[in-house]
């Protein structure tokens, strides 16, 4: 289909380049900001701006953060002792939406998959151990979605802590073989935070 402007093109390559979007979607979206009132339109654009310009990693747990420190990094009310590692930030979103669980967590930004080619090194993985490190830590959760890939993280992250006088847990397998946590009912993962068991490698 040829597009009669050099700017809906540009504008539908961008919005084509997101994940799960493709060009007829993106013609789509386009057409209907297009629509909309131009002051509308510029707003969209700002806030994508500002959310380039603004939103940052959390030094501490690479979560998502307007700050240095995210707010649950930064909530003393919450139980530092205890740090539940996920593979991304919609799994920290997941399993907030529970209400069951109140330690912090660590974001590792991806699991190990050789044929991603994504190995140990690409992940935020010696963060973790230095953090283990300081010595204020007593339980490591790891949460990670039960596939191949996750369980090989999972062990790989055991072999590095093994040697630290902490408890390493696992979730309880409510959660489904092969699921993604972030795609879990919020009934289901819950009881698996809260019936974590002991991680054995």
């Amino acid at each position: 289909m040829e597009i009669p402007s050099v700017f809906l093109e540009r504008a539908v390559s961008q919005f084509a380049g997101l994940p799960g979007i493709g060009r007829k979607t993106a013609m789509r979206l386009v057409l209907h900001l297009l629509k909309r009132e131009p002051q509308d339109v510029v707003t969209f654009a700002q806030t994508m701006q500002e959310l380039v310009e603004n939103v940052r990693y959390c030094h501490i747990c690479h979560n998502l953060s307007d700050e240095t420190e995210c707010a649950i990094c930064s909530n003393p009310k919450r139980d530092h002792s205890t740090v539940c590692v996920v593979e991304s930030i919609q799994d920290v979103m997941a399993i907030e939406a529970t209400q069951q669980y109140n330690g912090v967590y660590h974001v590792l930004g991806g699991i190990i998959s050789p044929m991603d080619g994504i190995g140990p090194q690409d992940l935020e993985i010696p963060s973790l151990v230095q953090r283990v490190d300081e010595g204020t830590i007593r339980e490591v959760i790891l949460a990670l979605a039960p596939t191949m890939e996750g369980d090989t993280t999972c062990f790989y992250i055991y072999r590095k802590l093994a040697d630290h006088p902490i408890s390493i847990t696992t979730l309880a397998r409510g959660v489904a073989q092969n699921d993604q946590l972030h795609y879990t009912d919020e009934v289901t993962l819950g009881r698996s935070i809260v019936d974590r068991r002991p991680f054995t490698g």
